[in-house]
């Protein structure tokens, strides 16, 4: 680096160095702020304890600490590898944790809401994001999400369960390495049902609490480890086999999104975009004496294919949705395909530079056709009727953009990306018997407080069989309340309102990271108990081979037998390790979110399978 780049680099750090070093510094701060407290009250601890039992009292200091650290640690690439923002935070929130509990005794108990409400609020906001292209992707890969599914849970018991018995680590261990390196932490609370309801037989001399603390052990160090090392697998793998994990991407969204290509689906991010277009506005005065005295909206019916759009009298500026009635001299700003404004000269006048008639403010909008009577009407005849001011950019039906040509027949339930003056799109609408819909700000806060709720009751909702508790679990029935909700919306924007993509982005970010700041603040304490004997080392090895090993060999299958799409793949292999950080990681890295189209299926049949085997697990241990 020379000189002058080491100066710059002094001078305009990266960003994510300066949130770091402002993290670390507040960390600092609160090991030294002692001195003032101490004069103010007497404290049991001081120094850096101080600061530790201070965090522990003030959970929400903790929680973006560690975000502020975190997310700039997993920023920081050495040697081609970033941790990601998700494993960053789970790492710092895991050093915080442990530090306090291994050298003050002092432990972080964050309630489990604060937990369950975030990871929620993320599957919901992950749901919003896939649900567009998520019937689709199922139709297309639908059996293989289901084998790859079974390829990961099946091998991940196989794995643990024989090392253990090869092993000899006693009673409870199999049962708590397979809900650690699954990171489904209710597999634990089956194997502890079989053990209470004596469907495990307990050898002689071996207690229900050392059972208890085996599955602990097991489970806690192997979770660690497998929800660390799994975002980094499953991030990689495409580089691992020389693909570009964005090019990739963009392959799949195009295959996984059906019909041409109409830019965004309603609904969804982007569908406000203005985009490149052929249309103009340009100005002529009015020259010729048979334009005199007629109405703009008569003239529009003598030329559908170009609009007056603004009128310039004097120091007069007319809008057109005042329908003036033009003069001799006036200047008429009109919108239409260039090649027709070409000739526009010799049907008004001389074109003229005057930019009081060009400045049009244009939207775009998605109108849903409901019940009217301009249904089954060509393209061309409706906008003889209502489209004066505005042009056909897009045409969806049931989700799926098609040809809009002059001849295509308008039909109930078609979804019109129409762009040009609010007023022109207000009056479309209008006429149509439906509202435009137009990507804001609206966080549509009550809507998705309900579909939370239906979601929550839906996998709240559990049959027990065998003495075995099965339930789609509260999170992914949200996340399906948001896969359904988006689709619904591609069908018609006005479900529910619009979203704003950076309202739904922060539900996801902060979602996720708060989540996992909790878990890491509940798992981290528990590793130094673990830490006994040479055990903790084969729990180590068993506990990262049953949580890397299993998707890698779903990866084969579907990579080398299957030919998927690298990006959709490990968006399977994550939903089949029940991994939504390792989900985020691919998605970052490929800079799209196509690859939660193949995480619900394998996420949701694994979710099921893996208590029934960790069941299994601790009966025949």
């Amino acid at each position: 680096m020379n000189s002058n780049k080491l100066v710059g680099y002094i001078s305009h750090p990266p960003k994510h160095i300066i949130s770091l070093i402002l993290g670390l510094f507040f960390l600092v701060s609160l090991f030294f702020g002692n001195a003032y407290a101490a004069s103010v009250q007497p404290e049991s601890y001081s120094g850096i304890a101080w600061a530790m039992n201070y965090l522990a009292q003030n959970p929400f200091a903790y929680l973006f600490l560690t975000l502020s650290i975190g997310y700039p640690l997993g920023r920081i690439t050495v040697g081609g590898i970033c941790l990601g923002a998700t494993a960053g935070t789970l790492v710092t929130g895991i050093l915080i944790a442990l530090a306090s509990s291994a050298l003050y005794g002092i432990t972080y108990n964050i309630p489990g809401l604060v937990e369950d409400i975030f990871l929620m609020l993320f599957m919901y906001a992950l749901g919003m994001r896939v649900g567009p292209q998520f019937f689709s992707g199922l139709a297309r890969g639908g059996i293989d999400f289901l084998v790859i599914g079974l390829i990961v849970v099946f091998s991940n018991f196989l794995i643990v369960f024989l090392g253990v018995k090869l092993l000899d680590l006693g009673p409870g261990y199999a049962a708590g390495i397979i809900s650690g390196s699954y990171t489904v932490t209710a597999v634990m609370g089956v194997a502890q049902s079989a053990v209470t309801s004596g469907a495990f037989k307990l050898p002689d001399g071996v207690t229900a609490d050392m059972v208890g603390a085996n599955m602990a052990a097991g489970y806690a160090i192997s979770y660690v480890l497998s929800s660390i090392f799994i975002i980094l697998l499953i991030k990689y793998l495409p580089k691992m086999f020389g693909r570009d994990a964005i090019a990739e991407a963009k392959i799949a969204e195009s295959t996984f999104t059906a019909g041409e290509d109409g830019g965004a689906l309603p609904g969804t991010a982007g569908a406000s975009t203005l985009g490149f277009t052929d249309k103009q506005v340009r100005s002529y005065r009015v020259e010729h004496k048979e334009l005199v005295g007629k109405s703009v909206s008569q003239l529009y019916k003598m030329n559908p294919h170009a609009a007056i759009l603004k009128v310039v009298r004097g120091e007069t500026v007319i809008d057109s949705k005042e329908n003036p009635t033009i003069k001799l001299g006036d200047i008429v700003g009109v919108a239409g395909d260039y090649n027709l404004l070409l000739k526009e000269s010799s049907q008004v006048g001389n074109e003229v530079d005057e930019p009081r008639a060009r400045m049009i403010d244009l939207e775009v909008a998605d109108i849903h056709v409901g019940k009217s009577e301009y249904a089954g009407k060509t393209i061309d005849e409706l906008g003889i009727e209502i489209g004066f001011g505005v042009y056909l950019k897009s045409l969806f039906r049931a989700g799926i953009a098609i040809p809009h040509l002059p001849k295509t027949v308008i039909e109930k339930g078609d979804v019109l990306r129409l762009a040009g003056p609010a007023w022109c799109v207000d009056h479309a609408a209008e006429a149509l018997k439906s509202v435009p819909v137009v990507e804001s700000a609206y966080t549509e806060v009550s809507f998705m407080s309900f579909a939370l709720f239906i979601g929550f009751v839906i996998g709240h909702a559990s049959v027990e069989i065998a003495g075995i508790p099965f339930a789609l679990g509260t999170s992914a029935g949200c996340m399906l309340m948001g896969i359904l909700i988006s689709w619904i919306r591609t069908r018609n924007p006005n479900f529910g309102g619009p979203t704003s993509e950076g309202a739904r982005a922060f539900l996801n970010d902060i979602g996720l990271s708060l989540f996992v700041a909790v878990l890491a603040a509940g798992v981290g304490p528990k590793i130094m108990s673990s830490f006994q004997g040479t055990t903790v080392l084969w729990i180590t090895v068993l506990g990262l081979l049953g949580a890397l090993v299993p998707p890698f060999l779903a990866w084969i299958y579907g990579y080398y037998f299957r030919k998927m799409n690298p990006i959709i793949l490990a968006g399977a292999c994550a939903g089949g390790r029940n991994s939504t950080p390792a989900l985020n990681g691919i998605q970052e890295l490929s800079q799209s979110g196509i690859a939660a189209v193949a995480y619900p299926v394998p996420y949701a049949l694994t979710s099921a399978i893996v208590l029934i085997l960790g069941y299994i697990a601790m009966v025949f241990s």
